[in-house]
């Protein structure tokens, strides 16, 4: 048990109604999930105001409320906590219940718009091929040691995340990598949290629903950088050219890293095919089975990563070559007729274009590329017209299609993205809002030796349709498609 007043250490408090020397159970965002003895923070989140069930709370068995409002009655048998901001107090008070495990491993956070799955996995992997017993918590899974935990959102609520870290002090990890997002930042989700490292990938447009402008999601990725301790690194990417601004008022020392002979840790792009990369890292040459100049910049962040944690530089080369990488990230499937399918998460203009000049640079020019590419409903609308003309430009057929069209109608989605086609462009385009329908005819386009990419979805294993979660995997049904095509 815990007294409430030793977890609201370091929370602002406004008011208070009631003792807080009491013994406590457990902390609860979610009035349903309450417990005698529980402490119930009142969240206000973008669609639903935890205010309006602390009553709830307190018939299940609430003995204190933390709230941004007083209510009108109160319960002499409860405490009232007012603070200014319920998310930084759910933060600061996880920390304290769970005894702060992030200063009982190294922890190192990873932010910016691309990369950021792909540099926590490769990172959870080759310490793991290191011998080090380490923690992931990304968009794609959380994991303690080889132990997977499923993951629905980028950066989890920090009474999950501090619940998840401590599970991993208990089973032994020594590091974490943790994916960071611009919105648990703003969201106050990492505040209290202790980050031996953090690292930044690069940035471009994505998430101005939520930011409104690119200065705000920028502000919003600087931030968490000008939160770590003085004690961490703060690895920047020297190529971005919003690396540097990033970095500018920290208190952590600032390393860099990326394809400039300044770098700190520079890589330079000797080969590349579809079945990997020839690099040479720090005067080293590896190979890798990761394709792609950025999946280079991400091996090299990796790399510095382990550098930066005290791990010697002769091992890690041996490791990182062999690593696999991340699901859904410019990931391989082969037909047996010889078509070159590849599934990626890019979802943002400008991970299309790297996917899409990645692809470029290394086939022949005879092959035909068909790329099957929709855009994210109740989202960012102003990257539509930008995503579709990326792929008509660096593509011989473009299939527009759905990608968890959430509430809108998938047609008017793809008429949004068809505004950055051009006339002369039109018949290179196809429209087809089932997405499985649109995959099937991508595969009857092809002869052997044809690429198609599969953009926007990556790992992920569903459709989100009218809100609600439908079991879709690209790989799977490109495979499926494969098979129909073959008989």
């Amino acid at each position: 048990m815990n007294s409430l007043q030793d977890i609201l250490f370091g929370v602002r408090i406004k008011q208070v109604d009631g003792t807080i020397s009491q013994e406590i159970n457990e902390l609860q965002i979610d009035s349903r999930n309450i417990s005698e003895n529980d402490v119930f923070i009142a969240i206000s989140g973008t669609h639903v105001d935890g205010h309006q069930y602390i009553q709830s709370a307190i018939k299940k068995g609430a003995i204190a409320v933390i709230c941004e409002a007083m209510p009108d009655k109160f319960d002499e048998q409860v405490v009232y906590v007012q603070v200014d901001d319920c998310r930084k107090a759910l933060a600061i008070m996880s920390s304290n219940y769970y005894d702060h495990p992030s200063k009982k491993l190294k922890l190192v956070g990873v932010t910016g718009t691309n990369g950021k799955t792909t540099i926590v996995t490769l990172a959870h992997q080759l310490f793991t091929e290191l011998g080090v017993y380490t923690g992931l918590l990304s968009t794609v899974e959380n994991k303690i040691g080889d132990r997977v935990i499923p993951s629905s959102l980028t950066t989890p609520d920090s009474l999950t995340i501090n619940q998840l870290l401590q599970e991993m002090v208990e089973h032994g990890c020594e590091v974490c990598f943790m994916e960071v997002s611009s919105h648990a930042v703003v969201q106050e989700r990492i505040t209290g949290l202790h980050f031996t490292g953090g690292v930044f990938t690069n940035i471009t447009r994505d998430h101005l629903d939520y930011h409104k402008t690119f200065k705000e999601y920028i502000q919003a990725k600087k931030a968490f950088f000008d939160q770590l301790p003085k004690s961490a690194f703060a690895l920047y990417n020297e190529d971005d050219k919003n690396g540097s601004v990033m970095v500018q008022n920290t208190k952590a020392k600032k390393k860099s890293y990326g394809a400039r002979s300044f770098s700190n840790y520079r890589v330079k792009v000797l080969e590349q095919s579809f079945e990997g990369l020839l690099l040479n890292i720090q005067g080293i040459d590896l190979y890798t089975r990761l394709t792609g100049t950025f999946n280079a910049s991400n091996l090299l962040a990796v790399f510095a990563i382990a550098i930066e944690l005290g791990e010697p530089s002769q091992p890690v080369y041996e490791k990182l070559s062999a690593i696999p990488g991340a699901a859904g990230r410019f990931e391989k499937l082969l037909s047996t007729q010889g078509v070159i399918g590849i599934v990626d998460y890019a979802h943002t203009p400008d991970s299309l274009e790297k996917t899409l000049q990645t692809i470029t640079d290394i086939r022949t020019g005879v092959e035909k590329l068909i790329t099957v590419v929709g855009c994210g409903g109740n989202r960012d609308k102003g990257k539509r017209p930008q995503m579709a003309q990326i792929a008509v430009s660096m593509s011989e057929k473009v299939i527009l299609t759905s990608d968890n069209p959430r509430n809108e109608h998938p047609a008017e989605i793809i008429d949004d993205m068809m505004k950055g086609v051009k006339i002369t462009q039109r018949q290179k385009v196809l429209n087809i809002t089932d997405r499985r329908e649109a995959i099937q005819t991508a595969v009857t386009m092809t002869s052997p030796g044809d690429i198609i990419l599969l953009a926007g979805k990556g790992h992920e294993d569903y459709q989100e349709i009218s809100g609600e979660k439908q079991p879709f995997d690209d790989r799977e049904e490109l495979k499926k498609a494969y098979k129909e095509f073959e008989k």
